[in-house]
């Protein structure tokens, strides 16, 4: 059990120093915190309106945050080029967040050209319909590229990493609005980058 939360907060350190130097990125990623606890809350009312608030809010905010606003050059904090930690990334780097955008565009396309997925599903009759079938499909993608990168760490790595880094996941958001919540302040005052001064005293 020690192992397991020595390798949690390994990992949730390596993320926060690496990854969120942009106030930008840490406002949006409390944001997206904020709408993923939502979208928990109602996974247990409508699994398919939960599916379209994470993906619509939660993950198009957070990924704009690593997009747009994260810093790509030499990390000076932490002595690492952005190409050395995209390629040590526990989780999906930028290379397979792409990847994983590219099929979650193409969900609410599939689904246009072909309602009944061959014959998998009866078609939508209306707007209505057709964003539940799209929110059940996104959740269901959700759920799959979990899994699909637990068995990616199982192979390059081995299974407790995958696992390890499946709860970190699941558990970011509540993390997540605790390490940023005055990430907005910081922003207001002009503070555009993390100074990450609590690195050096790690």
């Amino acid at each position: 059990m020690n192992n397991f939360f020595q390798q949690l907060k390994t990992q949730r350190w390596d993320d926060h120093r690496y990854y969120h130097h942009s106030r930008i990125n840490q406002s949006l990623h409390l944001l997206s915190a904020i709408s993923f606890v939502t979208a928990y809350a109602l996974l247990f009312v409508n699994p398919a309106w939960a599916a379209l608030l994470a993906w619509l809010v939660s993950m198009t905010s957070r990924q704009a945050g690593h997009f747009f606003f994260e810093p790509r050059g030499y990390d000076t904090v932490n002595q690492a080029t952005d190409a050395h930690k995209e390629e040590i990334k526990i989780g999906y780097n930028i290379r397979r967040k792409v990847v994983l955008l590219g099929v979650w565009a193409l969900v609410p396309v599939v689904l246009w050209l072909e309602p009944s997925l061959l014959g998998q599903m009866a078609p939508a009759s209306g707007v209505m319909e057709f964003l539940n079938d799209v929110g059940l499909a996104w959740l269901a993608l959700g759920v799959a590229g979990l899994l699909f990168r637990v068995l990616q760490l199982w192979i390059q790595q081995d299974l407790w990493t995958g696992i390890v880094w499946a709860i970190k996941i699941i558990t970011d958001p509540f993390h997540d609005i605790m390490l940023y919540h005055k990430a907005p302040l910081a922003l207001i005052r002009g503070e555009m980058i993390d100074p990450m001064e609590h690195i050096n005293h790690k």
